[in-house]
């Protein structure tokens, strides 16, 4: 039972039967894929075929996805390299400049640990660190060894300096002590909130990438190469030359108008400002989904999650709002975290929850689920109503709150008897542009309530009000919303389809559900370091930040009346993206990822960048 709405509504619901016009056509492509994936690749899992029932009736736009997806992947897995002559060759190719000193060990270290050697996995490193070629070594080496917190690297030891709450600390210094031995002297400023903290204005980054690009466009002969790393002046306990990054809470504007300017000049975001929304009569920017959807399902992941395309986001997701803690700079230096909007500048690494394996985020090591035959035909949420610091005139346009809304019944019920087809917090789409069979024809207590009633779970254990009222209510949303009992993650993993969606910035419960036996629908506008390792709808189920499409995506794989969904798909992405992420998610591929990523960041540091680099393979 979905607990969203106001007490006492929610009514059970009949089922009606109804007549299916889609179901699954499958290519000769993608049962070829998934045999020898599941043979070479993924040995461990043997789900069902393919379903071949009914491939007289027309493709889904979900099949058509889900076969692009498989075909990327595949794509993906011809360019793994298997020797240090390939890795450094691709490496030429992809980066356009020698690797840095001390890349032999590195690849000779990833391949002791059995990784996955594709160059293309390794992309967001380069994002990050593109702009900070732009910056002078020296003067990015002021910025870190005057920053606190920060890890030091001096004589292959990791030192931490400074403090950060709830443990991160401890988890990221134990990472690197896995990696210490390895390292280049450095500084490595750490950032301990939630919320990213660089965002620099679009002008000025472009100048500091165009700096990057002008620097790789030719290799250097290799006897004018310099191999080794500038070694660090000693740590002193009270350091005289700390760094001010010049952190500003915006003059309490909404977040929305710092992170704008890091958009171009012409993006259409960088001249939106629409401070509230009628779910009613929504501006034409809330519809901006269409256009990166296939027939109303996202088909451009990244393009999905970026502020500067779309500025409907100004309204529909709390951390363009109000966020709990605005601290941020204008002024690019480098920070590193776990996780930042697409408009940040931080330098992502794993997050710290993901290497400390709190039960309170994987539910536990050793259990990720059973089999998918035993699972509930369930979606199942839990978590507080987080995602910045809602307000009683603006907690409708937070995105936790809205998607408990939508996947309410009796929520859905009212809406469908409005001429406007809209809630208080929601509207539901259009059904000219998705055709959904449990909304052909039903009204009130039937259809997509129905289905909604029958199929989900999910729930608020805390309201988190602003101002607190000092328990888990709130009086603005208590009316709508009903307190359920929290469920530890292990017993999540009962049910097939598990949401994740951003709370105050990421969700830490991502990588335990992709290891998972379940299948996560994943809504987010926050980048991670594992972004390029990943494919949508290869390894886990998309989800537009509007959740215009979750009511066409649980149709496709629940079913409705006399449409079929489609179980085995559901299972065979569930299960290939847990074998994947067995493969290039696993505390190894963390620590093979920042080891990488700070030879890299210590070249930038260095005074002979530009010439630091490996060369003994040529």
């Amino acid at each position: 039972m979905v607990v969203a709405c106001p007490s006492g509504l929610l009514k059970k619901f009949s089922l009606t039967g109804v007549r299916s016009r889609f179901h699954l056509l499958t290519g000769v492509s993608g049962l070829l894929f998934v045999l020898v994936a599941g043979v070479y690749l993924f040995p461990r899992y043997h789900g069902p075929g393919w379903d071949l029932d009914h491939t007289f009736l027309p493709a889904h736009p979900i099949d058509h996805l889900i076969a692009a997806a498989n075909k990327q992947w595949r794509t993906l897995l011809t360019q793994e390299t298997h020797t240090l002559q390939n890795a450094t060759a691709k490496y030429r190719q992809r980066r356009g400049r020698h690797p840095p000193p001390g890349f032999e060990e590195w690849y000779r270290f990833a391949k002791e640990k059995d990784a996955v050697m594709i160059e293309d996995l390794f992309d967001q490193i380069y994002h990050d660190l593109s702009p900070y070629w732009g910056i002078e070594p020296k003067e990015l080496r002021r910025q870190a060894s005057g920053f606190s917190p920060r890890i030091a690297v001096r004589n292959r030891t990791a030192i931490p300096i400074g403090h950060i709450g709830v443990g991160w600390m401890e988890a990221w210094v134990d990472l690197m002590a896995t990696i210490e031995k390895h390292l280049p002297d450095l500084d490595m400023p750490l950032n301990g909130m939630d919320e990213p903290r660089v965002i620099v204005p679009w002008e000025d980054i472009a100048q500091y990438v165009a700096k990057d690009q002008q620097a790789a466009q030719q290799l250097l002969d290799p006897k004018d190469v310099a191999r080794e790393y500038m070694a660090l002046s000693d740590l002193r306990e009270d350091d005289p030359n700390a760094y001010d990054p010049g952190f500003t809470n915006g003059g309490g504007m909404p977040y929305w108008y710092l992170a704008r300017m890091a958009c171009p000049p012409e993006s259409p975001s960088r001249l939106s400002d629409i401070r509230q929304i009628d779910f009613a009569a929504p501006p034409p920017e809330f519809y901006n989904y269409q256009r990166l959807s296939q027939h109303g399902y996202l088909k451009n992941w990244t393009l999905s999650k970026d502020p500067c395309s779309r500025p409907e986001l100004q309204f529909l997701h709390g951390s363009f709002i109000e966020p709990i803690t605005v601290s941020t700079t204008a002024q690019l230096f480098p920070i590193f975290g776990g996780s930042k909007l697409p408009v940040n500048n931080d330098i992502l690494i794993p997050p710290a929850m993901y290497w400390a394996d709190n039960e309170l985020y994987s539910g536990g090591n050793d259990n990720h689920g059973g089999r998918w035959s035993a699972k509930k035909d369930l979606v199942f949420w839990r978590g507080v109503a987080s995602g910045g610091r809602h307000r009683e005139h603006t907690w409708a346009q937070f995105q936790r709150h809205r998607f408990l809304s939508m996947l309410n019944a009796t929520s859905v019920a009212i809406a469908e008897d409005t001429t406007n087809q809209a809630y208080l917090d929601f509207r539901l789409p259009d059904q000219a542009e998705y055709d959904l069979a449990c909304r052909r024809g039903a009204a009130g207590h039937d259809g997509l309530p129905a289905l909604l009633h029958q199929h989900t779970d999910l729930g608020f254990i805390g309201l988190q009000c602003f101002p607190d009222p000092g328990d888990a209510h709130c009086p603005y949303t208590d009316p709508y919303f009903e307190l359920v009992p929290p469920v530890p993650m292990k017993l999540q993993y009962d049910s097939k389809y598990l949401p994740d969606l951003d709370g105050n910035s990421f969700s830490g419960r991502y990588r335990a559900f992709l290891l998972s036996t379940s299948l996560p629908i994943k809504g987010t506008i926050y980048n991670e370091w594992h972004d390029s390792r990943l494919i949508a709808w290869a390894h886990f189920i998309p989800m537009d930040t509007t959740y215009m499409d979750i009511y066409g995506i649980l149709e496709y794989f629940l079913g409705y009346g006399d449409y079929p969904g489609h179980d085995s798909m559901a299972q065979k992405v569930a299960l290939n993206g847990k074998a994947w992420a067995e493969r290039v998610l696993r505390k190894e591929d963390m620590q093979i990822y920042i080891y990488r990523l700070l030879l890299e960041y210590a070249r930038i540091c260095d005074d002979r960048r530009e010439v630091l680099a490996y060369v003994d393979d040529i």
